[in-house]
């Protein structure tokens, strides 16, 4: 009988980010990164010019504060651990959030992030910063989309260069409601087209995408674009399609997949299939609900303590399902089904609060995947909001066993 938590292990309290094997599971290696902050979530992994893994994520006391600020750490190729984590902005009016690493055709490696007033996703815009030397120093920090009276711009996912030579830049659109304080009820998704190398950016909206946002496209093979995303509804993962390279998509459908509205990531493997990491959960496995994603931030984005969760609050996005299991999918149909799913941490998820102070805070969340030529996966995720933890799988590990009641 194990003597964990029922929640889970609890990460270390001064992670070090040495590589390490996981216990009782052959071929992968984990690591928790240095956590420069209270809090620490949003990572993002990108393979880097040198063939170096590249990390960021948004760390700071809690998500909404000012003193939230980009992080940026790397794993060398060969190297046991990855590097302590330097921070690539500070913005003391703004809560700096969802970066993004994008090396360039041409070379350059852009980092791409939001900055919002406190909670206020409606006043976020996306701001960017470059390196020419892989990382290694970058020039100052510049709004590259601007929120406006439609709503706040936000990013989750990375942009896609297609054989064509386009750029996509997956966008949701954090529209306001008036009179009240933003919950997301209205966001809407868009894909932001560069035919010029990102000189020149415009935008196609997704059609009947209320509610539907961190949209991740996937180029397949025949030249379909396959979009998955989020549900504000926390029902399902939802799925569209182009067939003319993000001029026009497909409304966005459920798949057979839970989402709990929280974030996902999918890659193309080598061999064609999706591989996608997400919390196999939803609204149905809740106890309870929050008002908001920010309801312990005021609006001049002090952190304070969340009222008591809501039965009903006003409004169709659901905030507060369990974030947790972290599951693997894996589909051989560009996502029409998933018949693989395995678990890579479990827990109960809990994330009714974002009070990392305290270390109330339990969720598994916020994946992101890459796969290297070797074929090994790496994949990063959100634990309990104190840090980010790195596992690399071997190919085969996901053609292993499926947990328990997660086959399709």
């Amino acid at each position: 009988m194990s003597d964990r938590p029922a929640w889970g292990e609890a990460p270390p309290e001064h992670p070090d980010g040495v590589l390490r094997p996981r216990p009782e599971d052959p071929g992968v290696v984990e690591a928790y990164l240095p956590a420069p902050a209270v809090q620490n979530h949003a990572a993002s992994l990108t393979v880097l010019p040198d063939g170096a893994l590249g990390c960021v994520w948004f760390g700071g006391t809690q998500e909404g504060v000012p003193d939230i600020s980009i992080w940026f750490s790397r794993l060398a190729p060969g190297a046991a651990a990855w590097e302590p984590p330097v921070r690539l902005s500070d913005d003391p009016t703004r809560s700096e959030q969802n970066p993004l690493l994008f090396p360039t055709p041409a070379g350059d490696l852009w980092l791409l992030y939001t900055a919002q007033r406190a909670g206020d996703q409606d006043t976020a815009e996306v701001r960017l910063r470059v390196s020419r030397d892989g990382g290694q120093s970058w020039d100052g920090p510049r709004t590259l989309f601007p929120a406006g009276p439609e709503g706040g711009v936000f990013i989750r996912q990375p942009p896609v260069v297609l054989p064509s030579g386009r750029w996509l830049l997956p966008i949701f659109r954090c529209v306001p409601v008036p009179g009240a304080r933003w919950t997301g009820e209205r966001d809407t998704s868009s894909v932001l087209i560069s035919d010029d190398a990102g000189a020149s950016w415009r935008e196609r909206p997704v059609p009947e995408s209320t509610g539907q946002v961190h949209m991740n496209v996937l180029p397949l093979a025949d030249g379909t674009l396959v979009a998955l995303f989020r549900s504000r509804w926390a029902d399902s993962v939802y799925r569209a399609v182009s067939l003319d390279d993000g001029e026009s998509w497909t409304p966005p459908t459920p798949t057979e997949l839970p989402n709990n509205n929280s974030s996902l990531q999918c890659a193309v493997l080598a061999d064609g299939r999706l591989a996608l990491v997400f919390n196999h959960s939803s609204a149905a496995d809740a106890t309870a609900r929050r008002v908001s994603l920010y309801d312990e931030i005021d609006e001049a984005g002090r952190a304070g303590e969340a009222g008591p969760p809501a039965a009903e609050p006003a409004g169709r996005a659901f905030w507060g399902a369990p974030r947790a299991p972290l599951t693997l999918a894996i589909s051989p149909d560009g996502g029409l089904s998933w018949p693989l799913r395995r678990d890579l941490e479990t827990g109960d998820g809990h994330c009714l609060t974002n009070n990392s102070r305290d270390r109330l805070n339990r969720e598994l969340s916020y994946p992101t995947i890459r796969q290297t030529p070797d074929g090994a996966l790496h994949i990063a995720f959100t634990y309990w909001r104190q840090t980010v933890k790195y596992v690399r799988l071997p190919p085969d590990w996901v053609d292993g066993p499926a947990t328990a009641g997660r086959a399709g």
